[in-house]
């Protein structure tokens, strides 16, 4: 079964910059886009940045001009840099991603959503 699995986050100052990355493993995990959500406490869960398919980036306006997102498509990695972070960035941050995989549950292979298990991301003032 494919896992994302998270690194990166913690207690950052405000000003300062914040690098997560994710990496898919196991399982069949091909023709993938992936991206990050974030989750604040009494929010909904939101984009933060995505690869849309044809490659382009999507990111919400809270961000624009201060993150990046790069794939590693021969780790089936993707990798978040934010900068000039802000308490407001404060969160649970989740990797998405949807590929083509195999659904085990029903024996048929199908493109599939996958979540990764979140990191917290505190921005201090």
């Amino acid at each position: 079964q494919v896992q994302l699995v998270e690194s990166g986050g913690g207690l950052l100052q405000a000003g300062g910059s914040l690098k997560l990355s994710c990496v898919a493993s196991g399982g069949i995990f091909t023709n993938y886009v992936m991206g990050w959500y974030r989750q604040a406490p009494g929010k909904e869960r939101e984009l933060v940045a995505e690869v849309a398919p044809g490659g382009a980036i999507d990111s919400a306006d809270s961000v624009k001009g201060r993150c990046t997102l790069a794939i590693d498509k021969s780790k089936k990695m993707v990798q978040m840099e934010m900068n000039n972070l802000r308490p407001e960035d404060t969160a649970v941050y989740y990797c998405q991603a949807f590929a083509d995989s195999f659904d085990y549950g029903v024996g048929v292979a199908r493109q599939m959503e996958f979540w990764g298990q979140g990191t917290q991301v505190t921005v201090s003032s």
